[in-house]
């Protein structure tokens, strides 16, 4: 059994498309005031009393039960590399973030059935060797390594798998560009980023926490990267056209300390939601990357997009028919 848990107090705090169930401060409509500075003592209460302890009540009653769990997507990255947004860098969020996370880990690790990977984002986001930095340094300074298996990336993301290859920086500075390792369709290499694929990822981040004594392993979602070179822009994220389902889940892996491929974001789930509804009314959680050029619903004679977790018709039909399942 594999559980997402993704219910942080401010949650996706640098985004708007799936951001803040559970809020340290509500406005009066009911969403989260992320401006709002403080403790964030209700909303940590609330994450711990409502969402982490019933879960951990309900996986406590199968112990032969295997299980894999993926904690909160993006919500460390975005500490490590947002905090120049006041959404993530106020006290409120860093707070629910910082003490949530290893409240989370703590209860589940008890488990001795269960397995904990941390989300580590993607290669796109934080193969930057200082972006790697704060991450490795936020989450070393949590002092929950020796109770996690390691680290989840590409979560509900479309980073191309791709091939590992024999080092870190193999690719930098115009070199080997002739082995398929190098294969860089997000043009990462050239802004000194090591990471162009998930492979070469999981390299990095598992040299950067080694050099600490921390051994991590990883599983990585394949649910949607099995079309590599689709975006015009690979910082877009959301319900991106020409997508395809990836490899299928598997413990057979390539790649050093991989444990699995996974489609953690289910395939046929929305990103998120086009300014217009598909029912005709304005999408009150509408994130500008939604209507990116990538996005379907920003072309005429598109259908529009529901709302984030809302099943897509039209997508899954495109992942399906543009799938590269096999590798």
């Amino acid at each position: 059994m594999v559980f997402i848990v993704y219910d942080l107090p401010n949650r996706d705090c640098h985004a708007k498309a799936s951001n803040g169930e559970i809020c340290c401060y509500a406005n009066a409509d009911g969403t989260c005031n992320y401006d709002q500075s403080g403790d964030c003592a209700a909303g940590i209460n609330t994450y711990k009393t409502k969402y982490i302890d019933p879960l951990v009540a309900v996986l406590k009653k199968f112990p032969s039960v295997p299980v894999v769990t993926v904690i909160e997507p993006d919500s460390l990255p975005n500490l490590a590399t947002n905090q120049a947004d006041p959404h993530c860098g106020n006290s409120a969020t860093t707070t629910a973030y910082k003490q949530g996370i290893p409240y989370a880990i703590n209860e589940i690790s008890a488990l001795r059935n269960v397995h904990i990977y941390l989300d580590g984002a993607h290669g796109g986001w934080l193969g930057w060797p200082n972006n790697m930095q704060q991450f490795v340094q936020l989450v070393n300074g949590m002092n929950i390594n020796n109770k996690i298996r390691g680290f989840s990336t590409n979560v509900a993301n479309y980073q191309p798998l791709g091939i590992a290859c024999p080092s870190v920086g193999y690719c930098l500075n115009g070199q080997n560009q002739n082995d398929p390792c190098c294969a860089d369709p997000c043009h990462l290499e050239g802004q000194y980023n090591p990471a162009q694929n998930e492979m070469n990822y999981v390299m990095e981040l598992h040299n950067s926490f080694n050099q600490g004594g921390f051994n991590p392993y990883f599983i990585i979602d394949t649910g949607r990267n099995g079309v590599a070179n689709m975006r015009k822009d690979c910082a877009n994220w959301c319900n991106i056209r020409g997508a395809g389902i990836g490899l299928v889940p598997t413990t057979s892996t390539n790649g050093t300390n991989v444990d699995a491929y996974y489609w953690l974001k289910t395939p046929g789930e929305s990103d998120g939601c086009t300014q217009q509804l598909p029912s005709g009314g304005s999408c009150a959680r509408f994130d500008s990357f939604c209507g990116s050029a990538d996005s379907i619903g920003s072309q005429s004679g598109e259908p529009r997009a529901p709302v984030a977790g809302l099943w897509f018709d039209y997508e899954i039909k495109q992942l399906a028919s543009n799938a590269h399942m096999h590798g």
